[in-house]
């Protein structure tokens, strides 16, 4: 133990002369996770609280349409401008000025209701409620509601506007069929005799609801990520040091003395897991106090600590064993420090730092599972957002303790054997 301890105090000195790796190791995640926090935060508010704005063509001018503009109007999703000119708005979605423009069709309120009065009156009269009609019922052009999309519009979200618009149509038919039905039988308007609230509806169930503090958030998403990359970031002074060492004849004065390589790889994995450490913990403070003061989400934490050092601790020793092979098999900084950080960001692309995986194709989702940062990720999310217990992040976490086994056992091995040569 004292060689061991000596070996990371050794490891401490050189790391806080260090002051440019420092600012790389504590300074640059605090601003880099404040900047993307800021910037997707934003852009979250922005999609979530602005409506869009679509024109609105009533050539109508009757009940229908007026409840057609009201349901739009109060929808969360669009702003209603309202326009006379069916061309004028045509041109203007055209210019992608305006997403959609909704024209409502002239008669429309009058030939629907012409149109269920004669369906009424021949239901009733075939069960005798009523005397047939003579003649040959009169004919009813079908009314069109025309939707004018911008080009560039997605997919998804005209089948969403259609699927909104032909549901509230549908429901302004029920309606005018189970008042026409009241009229022709005669019965009191103030009491009616059918049910008009839909008998089906849909409940939005969120699992363990009522353990969790909050929702995903811009903050929950950011805190984990960019934490694990700055925790795997480690690796870049880590491996400096290493081939530092080399260079300038220290490691083969270490070699000289009665101590096991490692017992040396320990004392660096020792100093720099407590950096790893640190680092979280900053970042927790960060999310929890300075967040909330920018006007971005607070992070909820209560309860979950114990869970989340786990996470970050097993972490760590992932960056470190990783650190500590590509030490061991660098031979000068020009090699350690530009393959240590493109691999870095490689681990953070294809991990889900940077692009959530859902988002990825589906050989880059399984692709994802391969990174050390997929696994760090997805138990920060468990803890975070799922509330789970030990036993939900033990596969994690365990993928994370067998990776830093790994390759600090192919760093000594690797210098056995060429120190055997």
């Amino acid at each position: 133990m004292h060689k061991l301890w000596v070996s990371a105090k050794k490891e401490f000195w050189l790391l806080s002369r260090d002051l440019g790796g420092l600012a790389v190791l504590f300074l640059m995640p605090l601003l880099l996770v404040i900047t993307i926090t800021l910037i997707q935060d934003n852009t979250f508010k922005t999609i979530q609280e602005n409506k869009i704005p679509i024109l609105l063509v009533d050539l109508d001018k009757g009940a229908v349409s007026d409840q057609v503009g009201n349901n739009l109007r109060e929808s969360s999703l669009f702003e209603i401008i309202s326009e006379e000119n069916e061309e004028r708005a045509q041109d203007l979605v055209q210019k992608g000025e305006y997403q959609l423009a909704i024209i409502l069709p002239n008669n429309l309120t009058r030939d629907l209701h012409l149109k269920i009065d004669q369906n009424v009156s021949g239901i009733l009269a075939k069960f005798g409620v009523e005397p047939e009609q003579e003649g040959e019922p009169v004919a009813i052009e079908k009314k069109e509601i025309r939707l004018y999309f911008d080009p560039a519009t997605q997919q998804s979200f005209k089948s969403s506007v259609r699927n909104n618009i032909d549901k509230m149509i549908s429901q302004i038919e029920s309606k005018s069929i189970y008042s026409a039905f009241q009229e022709e039988l005669g019965e009191d308007g103030n009491r009616p005799i059918f049910d008009t609230e839909s008998f089906i509806s849909f409940t939005e169930i969120v699992p363990n609801a009522n353990k969790r503090a909050g929702i995903p958030n811009s903050t929950q998403h950011n805190i984990p990520a960019w934490t694990l990359f700055a925790i795997f970031f480690i690796i870049l002074p880590l491996s400096i040091n290493m081939v530092h060492e080399k260079n300038q004849g220290t490691f083969i004065r270490l070699r000289t003395q009665p101590i096991p390589y490692a017992t040396v790889l320990g004392g660096k994995a020792f100093v720099f897991l407590v950096v790893s450490l640190i680092q979280f913990i900053l970042m927790l403070l960060l999310g929890v106090y300075l967040f909330p003061l920018m006007g971005l989400p607070k992070l909820e934490v209560a309860g979950r600590i114990p869970l989340l050092m786990v996470v970050a601790f097993f972490a760590g020793l992932a960056a470190i064993g990783l650190g500590l092979l590509l030490g061991t098999i660098a031979k000068s900084q020009e090699q350690s420090a530009p393959f240590g950080a493109t691999f870095v960001v490689i681990l953070a692309a294809i991990g889900g730092v940077w692009v959530p995986v859902f988002a990825m194709p589906h050989f880059m989702q399984v692709l994802s599972k391969l990174s050390p940062m997929n696994w760090g990720l997805n138990a920060f999310y468990d803890v975070f957002l799922r509330n789970v217990g030990m036993g939900e992040i033990l596969p994690e976490i365990s993928a994370l303790f067998l990776f830093f086994i790994a390759t600090t056992a192919l760093a000594i091995l690797y210098n056995k054997r060429k120190n055997a040569l």
